[in-house]
């Protein structure tokens, strides 16, 4: 898994702006898992991930790594026919989807304040439906194809407050998580 650490800091009239991504490549869906399960170890209470990008890019192959980082036992289905799945394991994972919702509305009737800010971490897929009622803290996940690739992607990872800041810290910090993504490419799994 290839990665690029991006950051801006703009400062002016004592205010500063920082904006720090970090952007990976998926060769696999196997990598996509292992990124997802890092982020799962790493994830505490009230944590928030939202995911975007185009069908098939990887979103619940995240989704399905994050939840076996947080010791979930089950199968991690696509919850996109009941909005929402909920999982048990070190902490509790609601895998929220609002593919099937058209109009803000219907997503905001829904009453996911109580998982937004309850004891798990919620990870919404097709989020970019529901921003205007989503918390403004989060860790927002883009995922693209990689052109010329059948199983590439491309994911950048958007701390938005300081606690996916310090995420995003923990992530680079990890080092060698690079090294067994690119270690996966070499083996049948």
């Amino acid at each position: 898994m290839a990665r690029e650490i991006s950051s801006l800091t703009k400062g002016g009239a004592g205010n500063t702006l920082r904006m720090e991504s970090l952007k990976l490549n998926s060769h696999s869906p196997e990598q996509t898992q292992l990124l997802g399960s890092y982020l799962g170890e790493i994830a505490q209470k009230a944590d928030v991930f939202l995911l975007v990008g185009e069908l098939g890019t990887g979103k619940t192959c995240l989704v399905q790594g994050i939840a076996r980082g947080l010791g979930v036992k089950e199968y991690a289905f696509s919850p996109s026919f009941v909005i929402l799945r909920e999982y048990h394991g070190r902490l509790p994972l609601y895998h929220i989807d609002f593919y099937r919702l058209e109009h803000i509305e219907e997503i905001a009737d829904l009453g996911l304040e109580e998982y937004f800010y309850g004891d798990g971490v919620c990870v919404v897929e097709w989020a970019k439906k529901g921003l205007q009622v989503v918390p403004g803290d989060n860790l927002f996940i883009t995922m693209h194809y990689v052109p010329a690739s059948e199983t590439g992607r491309s994911i950048c990872l958007q701390p938005q407050g300081e606690r996916y800041y310090g995420l995003i810290e923990q992530l680079k910090k990890r080092g060698n998580y690079c090294a067994e993504c690119e270690m996966l490419n070499n083996k049948k799994v």
